[in-house]
């Protein structure tokens, strides 16, 4: 089954926009790798939530340990109060198949 992470970040003020930039340029690359089925920027007024959905475990380490992640994870620096959070969660599926996962 499926593994869902949720990594999220605060922009520090005046950094929205280019971490936006970050997170477009990565987005097609983490699309074509091994084991992506989602992977998908999400906003709030103060945060940035990207919401992932990898095939296995190999590739969630594929892709901590690939060129896109690494470039992103760069771009970060300076611009993201405190740490990237990042939650890795297991599906409890409820409801329909299509509905009722992520």
């Amino acid at each position: 089954m499926s593994t869902v992470v949720v990594a999220t970040v605060v922009p520090l003020p005046g950094q929205r926009e280019a971490l936006v930039a970050a997170f477009e340029k990565a987005i097609p690359l983490v699309h074509a790798e091994r084991g992506c089925e989602r992977y998908a920027l999400h906003e709030s007024a103060d945060k940035l939530v990207m919401i992932e959905r990898w095939a296995d475990d190999e590739a969630i380490q594929g892709h901590l340990h690939g060129a896109a992640f690494q470039e992103l994870h760069a771009a970060l620096e300076g611009k993201i109060e405190g740490d990237l959070q990042v939650m890795v969660l297991a599906p409890h599926p409820a409801g329909t198949d299509e509905q009722g996962t992520v």
